[in-house]
């Protein structure tokens, strides 16, 4: 893709905290943690060898805000390049679904219409004369959500998803695997044998291995309609597949400028334009989540779970699109060579072309060959962050 820096920045990237990778084959090739400063990508390797490190330290922003870090190379000229990448690397990659009223009621669509997107429409009219607006400003878990429970099962409409979605527990699931996320500008991977599928957008939050939110980004949480409503046990199969996962373009730290109250009254907006000359748009609005990104953090991370390397979890979205792509009541569906935007206000715009999972560019720089990367460049000897 052919980006420009005005393209992914924030609007107010002059005083933000952006931190993420670059490839660099400088002293050997590899990924380079960096801030971005003035146009340039600055190197934060000294400090902080990867990103997991970084995030551990106490004041982070503070830390990066003050480092001696050395310029790598423009950012215009990573971006012309295609080696902005993922803002993350050892971190587990996490999301949480169905936190949103609206995709909540898609996702019992897809459950009930077995996967088949021609029967959707009618499952849609379905349940929204029965559930209307009333779940929306439902607390999962009080009682007023098991009140609902009990009408939904006398009515023969209870689900699984509905279960996550106004229950007491969050679905967390694993989106993808360490070190296998795509940045800007790079491709974005379908599963060959899908025929109904959308684009997520999502704040990812970038979590410590002691559990504090350091930060945010963007994220497409790219998934499988098809796959997942033929049954809910295929979830991995529908989230998880070569470049099926996009971050980026880079984390927001959190400081003056910039804090968790903001995410939580983000918008998000996504726009989808094909080749064919089909375009849709929609937006994703942080408010509207029945759970606080806080909670779904403590849901995640905690007495009962470490992870001891931190994580990004995906916090949901509210957005399907639903626009008819081909014979009506087909609803939407990704075509190869779609270009997808997912953009808000202050933590800039990540960009990406759909692909196959076959045809996107294998994945082979994981953790071993971070290591080896690593050690070349004499950084794994660095103290413990503080």
């Amino acid at each position: 893709m052919h980006l420009l820096p005005a393209d992914v920045l924030p609007v107010d990237a002059s005083t933000a905290t952006l931190v993420g990778r670059v490839w660099s084959e400088d002293g050997g090739a590899g990924p380079r943690t960096c801030v971005y400063r003035d146009g340039q990508l600055h190197d934060l390797s000294s400090l902080a060898p990867t990103l997991a490190d970084l995030f551990d330290f106490d004041a982070v922003a503070q830390r990066v805000q003050h480092s001696q870090a050395v310029p790598l190379c423009t950012l215009a000229d990573a971006l012309e390049r295609g080696r902005l990448l993922a803002p993350c690397d050892l971190q587990a990659l996490k999301a949480a679904g169905v936190t949103f009223a609206c995709s909540l009621i898609e996702r019992v669509i897809e459950e009930r219409a077995l996967g088949d997107a021609a029967a959707a429409a009618a499952v849609r009219d379905e349940l929204t004369a029965a559930l209307g607006g009333s779940l929306r400003n439902i607390r999962p878990g009080s009682a007023t959500a098991d009140a609902a429970r009990r009408v939904l099962v006398a009515r023969g409409l209870w689900s699984q998803y509905l279960e996550v979605g106004i229950g007491t527990d969050a679905e967390v699931f694993t989106k993808a695997q360490p070190m296998s996320a795509v940045g800007c500008g790079a491709e974005i991977g379908l599963h060959p044998r899908s025929a109904w599928n959308n684009s997520e957008p999502e704040i990812v939050l970038a979590v410590s291995s002691g559990g504090s939110i350091v930060g945010a980004t963007l994220g497409n949480d790219l998934t499988l309609r098809d796959f997942e409503g033929r049954s809910a046990l295929l979830l991995p199969q529908a989230k998880d597949n070569n470049a099926s996962c996009a971050i980026g373009p880079f984390v927001r730290l959190f400081d003056a400028t910039y804090s968790l109250d903001d995410v939580r009254s983000a918008e998000v907006h996504l726009s989808v334009e094909g080749h064919d000359g089909f375009a849709e748009h929609g937006t994703n609005s942080q408010v509207e989540s029945s759970r606080d990104a806080a909670d779904l953090v403590r849901a995640t991370l905690g007495r009962h779970h470490q992870y001891p390397d931190g994580l990004m979890l995906f916090l949901g979205t509210m957005f399907v699109p639903q626009k008819d792509r081909g014979a009506p009541g087909r609803g939407f569906t990704h075509v190869p060579g779609d270009r997808v935007r997912i953009a808000s206000p202050r933590l800039g715009a990540l960009h990406n072309v759909v692909t196959t999972s076959d045809r996107a560019p294998p994945w082979t720089f994981g953790t071993r060959e971070l290591m080896k990367s690593l050690a070349a460049r004499g950084l794994l000897t660095r103290t413990t962050p503080h």
